[in-house]
């Protein structure tokens, strides 16, 4: 068929409708036409109302996201498993979706999702479309889930998997929201001091001939940070803006990560993080009756730290040679001594799920306590470190201010 060599203007519309159930919807959809957007309102089973065109579509503006969020994805998944387990399908639960959606990239996934599905592709397929936004384990489980028939088992899963990292991700924010307040009401404090109180302090000294040392230091510092301020200030956005950057490509991520784990202290936490992915990959797999080697396979895409990943590899071959999953896994950091102990005796018993589900929540255990020592530990640490900074200078310049009555004197 030949090409006509036009290209179809696609326009968002709001509109107002009637579901099948008879409730008032409203909503945004793009087609390249009114007419075309009733007709596709008409076969979502929708009675419309008004269907108008949206000059300031949502998700438009300079300082919008084009991303969907997790919490997003976790919305989407839990829903699909609900509707699922209520035995509707796939394409109608996703309409049903769509109409409750709270943001343009939700809405643009989902009516895009519909539009593959009901064009005759798999869900699976249809989500391997959207690059990142559905991991590869995802789309994998999805498509085991289509193939056995349990789908609505494998949505309740990675439903609850996102749910647990939303929720962890919210502590930690949560957690850090007031010692970052008094990291930043401190740096101010230092920024006013050497932009103000210092420089007016300076005209004291003048004529004198001899000042003490300390003062002569403070003044020298309050004249090094006023004429290099907005430099300082450039190289964080600069060092901000280089890391934000490297974190959006997976090479990216594996080299911040190797950066990271030659911290002092963070080696340890980088590798609990590696072992709550990796585990909870293999339980999800395993619940959904995967062979030991596949769900290895799977699940070592999860990893992001290439050393642990390289050691994963050179375990799954020995597992698919015949070595026992305890033996062949010995040599990763993910796993104590103990775990070890709970695989060999899982395979021994063949019951390796419920291993795999007490060794991700101990996991996941040891990390949420970290987190909760870290921040406990952070926030009198700031305030010392901060309190001793602004601390030092008030005593320097009080002193100093003594100095010169004792030399009028």
């Amino acid at each position: 068929m030949r090409s006509t060599g036009f290209v179809v203007k696609m326009s968002n519309y709001a509109y107002t409708a009637y579901d099948s159930q008879g409730v008032k919807v409203t909503g945004e959809i793009e087609a390249p036409s009114t007419e075309l957007a009733r007709i596709r309102l008409q076969e979502q089973d929708l009675m419309v109302l008004t269907v108008d065109e949206n000059a300031n579509p949502v998700g438009d503006g300079v300082f919008t996201r084009s991303r969907v969020s997790t919490k997003e994805l976790e919305y989407l998944t839990s829903e699909l498993s609900l509707l699922l387990n209520s035995g509707v399908n796939i394409d109608r639960g996703l309409s049903v979706i769509r109409r409750n959606a709270t943001s343009a990239p939700q809405a643009k996934l989902i009516t895009t999702l519909y539009d593959s599905v009901r064009s005759g592709q798999s869900l699976s397929e249809a989500m391997s479309a959207e690059g990142t936004v559905f991991s590869t384990l995802y789309t994998n489980l999805i498509a085991l889930g289509e193939s056995s028939g349990t789908l609505p088992k494998i949505f309740q899963r990675l439903s609850a998997d996102i749910k647990f990292q939303s929720d962890l991700r919210r502590k930690i924010l949560q957690a850090l929201t007031y010692p970052l307040v008094i990291l930043f009401v401190c740096i101010l404090c230092i920024v006013f001091i050497f932009n103000y109180i210092v420089p007016q302090m300076s005209s004291l000294f003048q004529g004198l001939p001899e000042i003490p040392i300390y003062t002569a230091f403070l003044l020298s510092i309050s004249d090094w940070f006023v004429t290099y301020q907005w430099i300082l200030l450039m190289f964080v956005i600069a060092v901000a803006a280089f890391i934000l950057s490297l974190l959006q490509t997976p090479a990216g991520v594996a080299k911040f990560n190797s950066i990271l784990s030659k911290i002092p202290g963070l080696n340890g936490l980088l590798v609990l993080v590696e072992r709550i992915r990796f585990n909870t990959a293999i339980t999800m797999t395993l619940q959904s009756g995967i062979s030991i080697d596949k769900c290895l396979e799977m699940a070592i895409g999860t990893v992001k730290n290439q050393d642990i990943q390289q050691g994963l590899v050179v375990a799954k071959d020995r597992v698919k040679k015949g070595e026992p999953l305890s033996k062949a896994l010995a040599n990763s950091p993910l796993y104590t001594d103990f775990s070890l102990s709970l695989i060999e005796v899982g395979e021994e018993s063949g019951q390796l799920t419920p291993v795999f589900v007490e060794i991700t929540e101990r996991a996941r255990n040891d990390f949420e306590n970290w987190v909760e020592r870290f921040t406990s530990l952070l926030e009198p640490l700031l305030i010392l470190i901060m309190g001793g900074i602004v601390g030092g200078v008030v005593v320097t310049m009080l002193l100093s201010i003594v100095s010169v009555n004792d030399i009028g004197l």
